[in-house]
């Protein structure tokens, strides 16, 4: 049985429902924001765009700061594609803004309060479905893979062989944002032996993959496949690459949509500990 979708693929691109969700409450909070603001005379979409970016800016500071070692420079740190943002402080941030704002311009109280009213209220709606299937336990799917010698597995016969929670990536190889993470998978793989990492291919065959593994000198262990893409649809992760965060009880803890760094993987490995 095919769980909710979780991600959907564009082309070469990648994006996570809950990151819709959120562009798509931001667009209401600013269609109301603009015509709340022209009744009554003061524009306040500049005002919203500002708060995004201060909340994106300090959800991404935070974040920065707890895992501060494991980013090597600037490069690193300004490089969002790795989705290393704290949301919590990203929303206190936005909310002591729009506070700020509204004590110093009293005029864009009304359209303000109206615009975040309006956003907050779509995302809580649009987000309810989501949010019950996060909190659902999801077990570990017995989707039928196969070992790079040809041995039928699955996962949650590699999780009793094991005995410790799980870090699954699906890949492919001609994602380049699977291809980017791979070295921190490899690295992480060696530092962390209180967890097993499974690689599970998309839609290759062995040989695909055994060259991929040989050109780009990866040294990985439990790497599976996955000929039709089964795990993908019955996880609903139709984007790569995903990973998914499986507890030493084999239930689903997290799921992180698109490129990990060491920061943004150690950040999932935590929540397993």
């Amino acid at each position: 049985m095919n769980s909710m979708q979780q991600s959907i693929a564009l082309g070469p691109l990648g994006f996570s429902i809950g990151q819709l969700l959120i562009v798509a409450a931001f667009c209401i909070a600013l269609v109301v924001g603009a015509l709340l603001g022209r009744r009554h005379r003061i524009p306040v979409v500049d005002t919203l765009l500002t708060l995004l970016l201060l909340a994106l800016a300090g959800a991404r500071l935070l974040f920065v700061v707890r895992h501060w070692s494991s980013y090597d420079g600037i490069a690193s740190i300004v490089d969002i594609r790795d989705g290393g943002f704290d949301p919590l402080a990203g929303l206190m941030v936005g909310l002591a803004y729009a506070l700020w704002i509204m004590w110093r311009h009293p005029l864009q109280r009304v359209p303000l309060a109206g615009a975040l009213f309006a956003g907050t209220l779509t995302w809580g709606v649009l987000a309810g479905p989501l949010m019950l299937m996060e909190t659902t336990a999801r077990p570990l799917p017995d989707t039928p893979l196969a070992s790079l010698d040809g041995a039928q597995t699955n996962l949650p016969s590699l999780a009793a062989k094991e005995g410790k929670p799980l870090v699954v990536n699906l890949w492919a190889s001609w994602c380049p944002p699977c291809i980017r993470e791979m070295p921190v998978f490899e690295q992480m793989q060696e530092e962390a032996e209180d967890i097993t990492f499974v690689f599970v291919n998309q839609g290759e065959d062995t040989r695909q993959v055994e060259r991929f593994l040989a050109e780009h000198s990866l040294e990985l262990e439990n790497v599976l496949l996955d000929a039709r893409n089964t795990l993908g649809e019955v996880t609903g992760s139709m984007a790569m690459p995903t990973t998914l965060f499986y507890d030493a009880d084999g239930q689903l803890n997290n799921t992180h949509f698109g490129e990990l760094s060491r920061a943004t993987l150690l950040s999932g490995i935590e929540k397993l500990r």
